[in-house]
């Protein structure tokens, strides 16, 4: 997979980093971390999506940094950061994304990029850190359904079942097999390019098998309600001008109504909206060249 690999550590955790562009120069322990100044490109961070990898964004991330110097951020127990041992907690990708940028820029805003459940994320982090960042690109996101109170039992409950019986990871015999999984996830992509995806979501594990490099615990249905009355109210915080990408063919987008669509985009007061027509949720890797323009021309 192309791109720098770099690690770092951040609240307690060893995260793996991709960057592309003029090399981000990393702070060590102590030493004052990176901040833009006119000899360097402008710093982009970019959050990826439940159950993806920083791999997947290879081919935007290499246009991108051309302009720019792109770090992406292979959130806690995915790719290859490390797992966190007392489970996965939406707030703590807000707060891993606002340990990163403090790392990365602490006296500089930057700009933000985030898909499906990075999307999330950087827009949250930018609600609540509105002068840190310049501007921010929504892939394909914001699209998950409120949850009534009236869920709270069965989901809780169905959390506490799920961690008596622990998720188990899936292997595969090769990349191969794993590429043909992909393609009936994703029938659009070709051979190539699901085994493109394969060796972004897989590694070998020593035995002659392929593992998934996501922590199976991201599976678990966590027994927090996404009330989207909070999200709205940190979402008008914002001040970045904000661009929603669309995927025209993603039926993640089908999930809210018009109208629960437009009260949610509205909080944003700076936007702009675009959409590639045809492409499928995971537009990054399934119409790069599409993507990379539309963050190019916006950012």
């Amino acid at each position: 997979m192309s791109g720098e690999s770099r690690h770092v550590r951040l609240r307690g955790l060893r995260f793996h980093l991709r960057c592309w562009g003029e090399e981000p120069r990393l702070a060590s322990a102590g030493a004052q971390s990176l901040a833009a100044d006119g000899s360097d490109k402008p710093l982009l961070i970019y959050c990826h999506g439940w159950l993806d990898t920083t791999a997947t964004f290879a081919d935007v991330g290499e246009r991108l940094g051309q302009c720019f110097r792109v770090v992406a951020l292979d959130q806690r127990g995915y790719g290859h950061s490390e797992w966190a041992a007392d489970g996965y907690w939406f707030q703590d990708y807000v707060a891993d994304l606002d340990a990163l940028v403090d790392y990365l820029s602490p006296a500089a805003p930057v700009h933000l990029a985030g898909h499906s459940m990075g999307a999330q994320v950087v827009s949250l982090y930018a609600g609540l850190r509105p002068e840190r960042v310049r501007r921010l690109a929504i892939l394909d996101g914001l699209f998950l359904p409120d949850m009534p109170p009236e869920s709270a039992p069965r989901r809780f409950g169905r959390w506490l079942d799920q961690l008596k019986a622990p998720a188990r990871g899936k292997t595969y015999a090769s990349f191969e097999e794993l590429a043909q999984r992909v393609q009936k996830q994703h029938p659009q992509l070709s051979a190539e390019r699901a085994l493109f995806v394969a060796r972004g979501w897989g590694a070998a594990d020593g035995a002659g098998r392929i593992h998934l490099l996501a922590d199976p615990r991201h599976r678990l249905d966590m027994p927090t309600l996404y009330r989207n009355a909070e999200s709205e109210a940190i979402w008008r915080q914002i001040r970045a001008p904000t661009l929603f990408v669309d995927a025209g063919g993603s039926a993640f987008g089908q999930t809210l109504n018009a109208e629960e669509k437009a009260a949610r985009r509205a909080c944003f007061r700076d936007r702009q909206e675009v959409s590639i027509p045809g492409a499928g949720h995971m537009l990054h890797f399934d119409a790069p060249e599409a993507t990379a323009d539309a963050l190019l021309q916006f950012f």
